[in-house]
C-alpha cells in the first residue's frame, strides 16, 4: 500500500472524491515552489502531482511549456526536484506526491539510481507520459517493485482494444485525460466524460481521475462527479505565472477543491 493507495481509501470512506493539483517544481524558482507545494495540502488537496522539468514537453500546451522554460531558467533539476518533495516530507508524511514528466531525465540518471533516490525523497507514484505500455520493463515494473505506483494515462482515443494494455500495469489510480490535444486545451465537459470513465471502470478496479479542461470550481464539481475525482494543472499554473503570492494561489487552488469535494 502507497500513500496513493491509503489517500483512495480515506477518500472513500469519507464518501469524498479526490482533489489533485498538478505545480511545476522550481516555477517560478525553487523557494516559492516549495512554499506553494507546502501550501497545497491545506489547500484541499488530496494529491500533489509535481512536474519534473523537461527541454522538450511534448505533451504540454504552452502554460506548462512556459512553466518548465522558467524552472528550467532557474537551474532546476531532477535532483533538485527530488530534494524540494524531501523538503515537503519534513512536515507533511501523509500527502501523496506523484512525479509527472518526460521519461530522458531518469534514464540520463539510470533507473536503478533514480527509483532508490525518488523512495528515499517521498515520491509515491510517477506519470511518465512517453513510455508507452510496451516499454513497461524500462520503468514502470522497476517502480512498483521499488513501492512506487505507475500511473497511466487513457485518451478519448484509447479504444476498447487498446485499453487493457494501457490498464494492465497500471496502480494507484489511472488518470483519464478529458480532451484530445495538450494540457490547458479546451474545457472539459461531464456529459462527455461520465461514459468514458464508465467504460474505464468496467475493465478496473482502479480509481479513476479526470483532467486537462478544469479551470473553476463549477467544473471541477461537474467532473468530479462522474468520476473519482479531478486534477487541475494549467489553470494554477497560470496563478503562478501572474506572479500572486503563495496565499492567493492557495485560495485559488482552495475554492478548486472545495468544488472537487462538493460532488
Amino acid at each position: 500500500m502507497t500513500r496513493i493507495d491509503d489517500k483512495f481509501t480515506e477518500l472513500k470512506a469519507a464518501g469524498k472524491k479526490a482533489f489533485v493539483a498538478y505545480v511545476m517544481a522550481g516555477d517560478p524558482d525553487e523557494a516559492k515552489s516549495l512554499e506553494i507545494v507546502k501550501a497545497l495540502p491545506g489547500a484541499g488537496v488530496d494529491i500533489i502531482e509535481l512536474g519534473l522539468p523537461f527541454t522538450d514537453p511534448m505533451a504540454d500546451g504552452p502554460t506548462i511549456q512556459l512553466a518548465g522554460q522558467r524552472a528550467l531558467d532557474q537551474s532546476m533539476t531532477l535532483q533538485k526536484t527530488l530534494d524540494l518533495a524531501a523538503a515537503f516530507r519534513k512536515t507533511d508524511d501523509s500527502t501523496p506526491i506523484v512525479l509527472m514528466g518526460y521519461y530522458n531525465p531518469i534514464y540520463s540518471r539510470g533507473v536503478d539510481r533514480f527509483l532508490k533516490d525518488a523512495v528515499e525523497a517521498g515520491i509515491d507514484g510517477l506519470i511518465i507520459v512517453d513510455l508507452p505500455p510496451e516499454e513497461d520493463d524500462e520503468l514502470c515494473i522497476p517502480a512498483q517493485q521499488a513501492g512506487m505506483n505507475f500511473i497511466r494515462l487513457a485518451t478519448p482515443t484509447t479504444d476498447d482494444k487498446r485499453l487493457p494494455k494501457v490498464l494492465e500495469n497500471t496502480s494507484g489510480f489511472v488518470y483519464y485525460v478529458s480532451v484530445t490535444g495538450t494540457t490547458g486545451a479546451a474545457a472539459a465537459s461531464g456529459a462527455d466524460v461520465a461514459p468514458e470513465v464508465a467504460r474505464i471502470k468496467a475493465k478496473t478496479d482502479l480509481p479513476v481521475i479526470v483532467g486537462f479542461g478544469v479551470r473553476t470550481p463549477e467544473k471541477a464539481e461537474e467532473i468530479a462527479a462522474v468520476a473519482d475525482g479531478t486534477v487541475v494543472g494549467s489553470a494554477i499554473v497560470s496563478e503562478i505565472a501572474q506572479g500572486k503570492s503563495v496565499e492567493e494561489i492557495a485560495a485559488y487552488v482552495k475554492s478548486l477543491s472545495d468544488g472537487a469535494h462538493r460532488a
